[in-house]
C-alpha cells in the first residue's frame, strides 16, 4: 500500500529515550515541529451520477431556503460524497456553523497586524504552505493569496489575544480560504478557533496532548490485540498530532480528500478527528501487527497515511464508534492510561537515578582506594555504603522526613 510520504513525520524531533511527546512531558507550542507538507494534488474528480443528483438536491435546497437548517446541512455533509463541490461548500460550510452572511467587521490596520508577536512565525509557515496552493496559478495571484492567508490568521489571533497560534493552524486556514474567500474565511476561522480548535490554541499543548490519548481506548474498543501491540511499542501519539491539529489538511495528498473530511468535521463534534484517527489505525491493523513492536517502526508506519483510503467507509465507522463510545465514556480509559504511564515513568526515573548513584559511588570508591590504606578503605567504603543507603531510604520514605 502506497503512502503519501517517504519520511516519518515528526520522528526527527522525537527523543526516543524520554519520549518527549508523552503524557507527562507535554509538547509545547514552540517545540512541536510539523514536517513540511507534500504537494497537494488538485486533480479533477469525476462525479458519480448519484453524487451529481445529490449536488442538484443540495443546490435546489440552498436556492429555495432562506434560512437553511443546520441539521439538514449536516445530513448532506456527512452522507456519501459530502457537499460534493466547492460552489456548494461556499454556502454550506458557513451554514454548518450557523454563520449567516451578515456585514463583515472591518479588519485591523496592516500596522496592527504586523506588530503581533506571532507575525514572523505566521509568515514563515505561510511561505512553507506554497505546496498546498493550487498549481499553475500566476505569481501575482499566489502572492496575493499568501497575503490573504497571513492577514486571516493574524486577524483571528489579534481579536482573541488569549488564543495562541500553533504550527498547523495555517493548514486549516488555507483550506477554508480557498473555498469561501477571505471575508467568510475570517468568520469561519473565528468560530472554529473559539470552539473546535480552542484546546489547540492554549498557551501550551498540554490539553491537546491529553486529548490525543483518546485514540487508545477507541483503538482498544475496536481491537484489543492492536491496542496491545501499539501500547507495547511505546509509539505514543505523536504520529497523529498533525492529523488532529490540521484536520488531516497537512497530511493528505489530494485536495478532494481534504475538503471531503472538512465537510465531515464541520458537521461533527470537535473530537471527531480522533475517532477517524482510530478507525484509520484499525483499518491498517494487518500492517501494524506485522511491523516490529518498537517505537520507531510503529511511529514511522502510522505517521505515513496511505495515498488512497476509503474515506466514505471510514467516516461511517467513525460515526458508529462515536455513538458506541462517546467522549464522556472513553475518558475513563484516558485517565487509566495516564495513571499507568505515570507509574511507568516514575519507575523509569527511579531506575535512571539509581544508575547515576551507582556510578557516583564507583567513582568515590576508586578515589578512596587510591588515597586510604587498603584495610581501612574497606571499612570506610562499608560505612559510606550504609550511610548512602540509609539516606536514600529516608529520602524516599515520607514518614521519616530528612531535616
Amino acid at each position: 500500500m502506497e503512502t503519501n510520504d517517504s519520511t516519518c513525520n515528526g520522528l526527527e524531533n522525537m527523543d526516543v529515550e524520554d519520549e518527549g511527546f508523552s503524557l507527562l512531558e507535554k509538547p509545547k507550542n514552540d517545540g512541536t515541529q510539523i514536517a513540511d507538507p507534500s504537494d497537494l494534488k488538485f486533480t479533477e474528480v469525476r462525479v458519480s451520477p448519484e453524487n451529481l443528483k445529490k449536488a442538484k438536491t443540495i443546490k435546489d435546497y440552498l436556492d429555495t431556503t432562506e434560512n437553511p437548517s443546520v441539521e439538514k446541512l449536516r445530513e448532506f455533509a456527512i452522507s456519501d460524497g459530502g457537499l460534493i463541490d466547492d460552489n456548494l461548500r461556499k454556502t454550506g460550510w458557513p451554514g454548518l456553523l450557523g454563520i449567516t452572511p451578515d456585514s463583515i467587521e472591518p479588519a485591523p490596520s496592516e500596522t496592527d497586524l504586523r506588530s503581533h508577536p506571532e507575525f514572523g512565525q505566521v509568515v514563515l509557515d505561510v511561505n512553507r504552505s506554497i505546496k498546498r496552493f493550487p498549481p499553475g496559478i500566476p505569481y501575482d495571484q499566489r502572492v496575493a493569496l499568501q497575503e490573504q492567508l497571513t492577514n486571516l490568521i493574524l486577524r483571528v489571533i489579534t481579536k482573541y489575544p488569549h488564543l495562541r497560534y500553533y504550527q498547523g493552524y495555517h493548514d486549516v486556514a488555507i483550506t477554508i480560504l480557498l473555498v469561501v474567500g477571505e471575508d467568510m474565511a475570517f468568520r469561519i476561522m473565528e468560530k472554529l478557533s473559539t470552539e473546535h480548535l480552542r484546546d489547540c490554541m492554549e498557551p501550551t499543548m498540554e490539553k491537546t496532548s491529553y486529548l490525543l490519548n483518546y485514540i487508545f481506548p477507541l483503538i482498544n474498543h475496536l481491537s484489543p490485540e492492536l491496542h496491545r501491540h501499539i501500547d507495547r511499542s511505546r509509539a505514543g501519539t505523536m504520529f497523529c498530532l498533525p492529523w488532529f491539529l490540521t484536520w488531516f489538511g497537512h497530511s493528505l495528498n489530494h485536495y478532494k480528500d481534504v475538503v471531503r473530511l472538512y465537510d465531515f468535521f464541520l458537521a461533527s463534534p470537535p473530537l471527531m478527528p480522533l475517532y477517524l484517527t482510530a478507525v484509520i489505525v484499525f483499518h491498517r491493523k494487518a500492517e501494524v501487527l506485522e511491523a516490529d513492536c518498537n517505537m520507531a517502526s510503529i511511529h514511522c508506519l502510522l505517521s505515513q497515511l496511505p495515498d488512497e483510503l476509503p474515506f466514505e467507509d471510514l467516516i461511517i465507522q467513525a460515526m458508529k464508534l462515536y455513538s458506541k463510545l462517546p467522549p464522556h465514556v472513553a475518558e475513563a480509559g484516558v485517565k487509566e492510561r495516564i495513571k499507568k504511564e505515570k507509574k511507568l515513568q516514575d519507575a523509569e526515573d527511579a531506575a535512571r537515578k539509581a544508575v547515576i548513584r551507582r556510578n557516583q559511588f564507583r567513582g568515590l570508591r576508586r578515589q578512596i582506594e587510591r588515597f586510604v590504606p587498603n584495610g581501612r578503605a574497606q571499612l570506610f567504603i562499608l560505612a559510606v555504603s550504609f550511610a548512602m543507603g540509609l539516606y536514600a531510604y529516608l529520602k524516599a520514605n515520607t514518614d521519616y522526613p530528612i531535616r
